[in-house]
């Protein structure tokens, strides 16, 4: 790191869980983001802050009038402009060393596979709303060993959940949810409180980093969940479904 990098992130190199090991880690680490709105702006932006030195961002998205009550990433002027170029502006705003790869795409599984297959990818934050793209993500993140960070918010409720294929005792996406449909999803359908995503997407960038970092103890094997209203947090414990089709355990 040069001077201007520790004095950047000096207020986390002060932490001793993280220190310059964990910094340097998070400069060297690639992070793909699936999903450019609620969730993805304040994952993209936190994980931008905090020095992930390389990030991917896939959606298909553009901006519309009706995203800017929460989608922190974007403003007016980036109406009908794609999300994943106006959430690169903003990461080059925010930190310029930070290299993004801004993809106008829907994620499918020949592309997560073929983006997860090389190795260069460490991480993954799913934030979508689309049980379809998450089932296909659970596949290819399973196939190629790579740990990823599930988040969800509709309503007035948020849920998170790590998923490592690392690891032998951790389920999957399919051991938690055998068979979701999209419309049980969608904000568009049923609404959303805007701080609720900034609260749960930030949880998610949390948990990337410590995974990232090897702080802590990520969120593998346990489901949180929170409630808006009563300011409440609840942990749930996941197994791994028995003959899951997904992970075949």
């Amino acid at each position: 790191m040069n001077d201007q990098q520790l004095l950047r992130y000096s207020r986390h190199i002060l932490l001793p869980q993280m220190d310059i090991e964990g910094q340097q880690a998070l400069l060297d680490a690639h992070v793909l983001v699936v999903g450019a709105g609620g969730l993805g702006c304040p994952v993209i932006q936190y994980l931008a802050a905090a020095g992930v030195g390389e990030l991917t961002l896939i959606d298909d998205d553009l901006v519309e009038l009706s995203n800017l009550q929460r989608q922190v990433a974007h403003g007016t002027d980036d109406i009908g402009k794609a999300k994943v170029e106006s959430a690169k502006q903003d990461v080059q705003r925010l930190n310029p060393d930070v290299t993004v790869n801004a993809l106008q795409q829907r994620a499918d599984y020949d592309w997560l596979n073929q983006a997860l297959a090389g190795g260069s990818v460490d991480v993954v934050v799913d934030c979508t709303d689309n049980a379809t793209v998450r089932y296909l993500l659970n596949r290819a993140c399973l196939a190629n060993k790579i740990p990823w960070v599930s988040g969800a918010a509709v309503g007035l409720n948020g849920q998170i959940t790590v998923f490592d294929p690392r690891q032998d005792n951790s389920p999957c996406y399919r051991c938690l949810y055998p068979n979701l449909d999209d419309q049980q999803l969608s904000c568009s359908e049923n609404g959303v409180l805007s701080p609720l995503v900034g609260v749960i997407g930030s949880m998610q960038a949390l948990e990337a980093i410590k995974v990232l970092t090897a702080m802590g103890q990520p969120a593998v094997g346990q489901l949180l969940t929170f409630d808006a209203l009563q300011a409440d947090w609840r942990r749930w414990k996941l197994s791994v479904a028995a003959a899951c089709p997904d992970c075949q355990r």
